[in-house]
């Protein structure tokens, strides 16, 4: 069973987009998005929990990962996977 994942997220990200990108590759199924320019409330919750103000931000399981460049360096360091199948 693999970890869930949840990305802050809006329409126009191009980051978001390659971060769903690596993420599929590694097997994710389900992203649970979350679109801040949709939502004010939901954004301030982003700012909030992760102290940060850009997406995307990414969640998996209770682990805040950060942004693509971080789930990137995650993955460069071969630690994603893991992380994904929640050990």
């Amino acid at each position: 069973m693999s970890a869930p994942v949840l990305m802050y997220s809006t329409a126009v990200c191009p980051y978001c987009v390659r971060a769903e990108q690596l993420l599929k590759s590694k097997g994710v199924a389900q992203i649970e998005k979350i679109r801040i320019d949709l939502d004010e409330q939901r954004r301030e919750e982003m700012m909030q929990k992760t102290g940060r103000r850009t997406v995307p931000q990414i969640y998996i399981g209770d682990t805040h990962v950060g942004g693509f460049d971080d789930l990137s360096a995650l993955d460069r360091a071969g630690k994603l996977e893991p992380l994904l199948q929640g050990a």
